[in-house]
């Protein structure tokens, strides 16, 4: 827990009933439920004067309560379908413990499903908002492999087309490299997410680059094998 500096919090998404990979927050990882990485990292930063894991699910409160993270209230159910963007959320916690005469100048967005991220990435996060002035939201992102311009589209007959025609042969090097979000974590000054509603446009969010390994968006059994890979590598150190 931190002591002076800017308050924040860390809040960790984790609604029961994922459809991919039921169960998929609290599935064994490695030695141990999938949600303890993110929150031992969140921990071992230093980082947060509050932890709070957004649930409405008995079973991830018991096991996060288990770990040492009891939430302090419930997600509100109208929050915990599967369409309902992530800044509801984030906003429902701040508002309710404003309530309880707590606020906090940053909210962290942690992603159960991201344990690759350690301690020192979340210190390097929080150097690089602050680096940015601490006013805007900050993205974790990784560098795209190849050119998007590259990519192709796969027709059901198994017949492939470039999706845009010409550019797959221009030379890498004469393309820009591009990114995108490593769907692990973000940072948010508390006004944002206080007058936002959705996900909105990422223009102007400042970006902070960690390797591909890192960047294993965990949708599907396979996305779960490559960072149990990943992990036993010991890469994401």
């Amino acid at each position: 827990m931190t002591s002076a500096g800017p308050k924040r919090i860390a809040v960790i998404p984790a609604r029961g009933g994922s459809k991919r990979l039921p169960g998929k927050n609290i599935r064994d990882f490695c030695g141990g439920p999938m949600i303890g990485h993110i929150l031992r990292a969140a921990r071992e930063s230093g980082l947060f004067d509050v932890i709070h894991v957004s649930t409405e699910d008995a079973e991830i409160r018991e096991v996060c309560t288990d770990l040492g993270f009891a939430p302090d209230f419930e997600r509100d159910s109208a929050l915990a379908d599967d369409v309902t963007p992530i800044l509801p959320v984030l906003k429902f916690v701040i508002d309710t413990y404003a309530e309880q005469d707590k606020r906090f100048d940053q909210v962290w967005l942690l992603m159960a499903c991201a344990p690759l991220i350690t301690a020192d990435d979340l210190r390097a996060a929080a150097a690089a908002f602050e680096r940015a002035g601490g006013t805007t939201p900050l993205l974790p992102v990784a560098p795209f492999p190849v050119p998007v311009e590259w990519a192709l589209d796969l027709a059901p007959d198994g017949h492939l087309s470039e999706a845009q025609p010409g550019m797959f042969a221009v030379r890498s090097q004469d393309l820009p490299q591009r990114y995108y979000d490593t769907g692990t974590f973000a940072v948010f000054p508390e006004a944002f997410v206080g007058t936002s509603e959705g996900a909105g446009s990422l223009n102007g969010f400042a970006g902070l680059e960690l390797p591909r390994y890192k960047a294993v968006d965990i949708d599907n059994e396979e996305d779960w094998q490559l960072a149990e890979r990943i992990f036993r590598g010991g890469m994401n150190a």
